[in-house]
């Protein structure tokens, strides 16, 4: 199961995470060092959503920020009643 948003095609990306040590010049130190590079990743936020693709309802991974641009159509609330009351009503 990947991480890629259904609609935007948000994925995980690789970049780096800098430490650094030190004073900065225009604080009056000589400079910010740095002290190590290690790898890291950067994760879209998904999330699992019941959408309508073409016509019907299913399960997709999608981005928080697809959801909140409105590129998700979510599927209309069913009104169900069970047998027994639909008989007596």
């Amino acid at each position: 199961m990947s991480r890629v948003c259904y609609f935007t095609g948000r994925r995980t990306r690789a970049g780096r995470s800098i430490a650094r040590r030190g004073k900065a010049k225009y604080l009056g130190g000589v400079g910010r060092k740095t002290t190590g590079i290690t790898k890291r990743k950067f994760k879209p936020n998904i999330q699992k959503v019941r959408a309508l693709v073409d016509g019907k309802v299913v399960r997709i991974k999608v981005s928080a920020k697809a959801i909140r641009n409105g590129l998700v159509v979510k599927p209309p609330k069913r009104d169900y009643q069970p047998e027994a009351e639909q008989k007596s009503a």
